[in-house]
């Protein structure tokens, strides 16, 4: 038997139940946060675009304003930066949350 370990090396998480999903992102507040990896700078831009135009009255609060919480490299303060996240998005009213993207 094998266990699947991350190539990363990042410590493992326990899984838990993510929370319910929105009915509707009409006048929420969108929070993005970009873990430094596949073009976010590109990416984030484009989907807050579309997103703007599906829902006019969300606020969306971009990736620039939270704190990079990559996993790859030096994670030395990868919890701080994940707790100042969490707080940041806290403070902003953050209805919903980006935390990914990819292709």
């Amino acid at each position: 038997m094998y266990k699947v370990v991350s190539p990363v090396g990042a410590p493992a998480v326990e899984a838990t139940t993510p929370a319910p999903r929105l009915s509707d992102l009409r006048g929420k507040t969108i929070c993005e946060v970009w873990n430094g990896d596949f073009r976010g700078h590109i990416t984030f831009p484009i989907m807050r675009e579309l997103l703007q135009k599906r829902y006019p009255d969300a606020k969306i609060i971009p990736y620039t304003e939270f704190p990079i919480t990559t996993v790859i490299g030096n994670t030395g303060n990868l919890q701080e930066r994940l707790n100042t996240a969490v707080s940041l998005a806290l403070q902003r009213g953050c209805d919903a949350m980006i935390t990914g993207n990819g292709f």
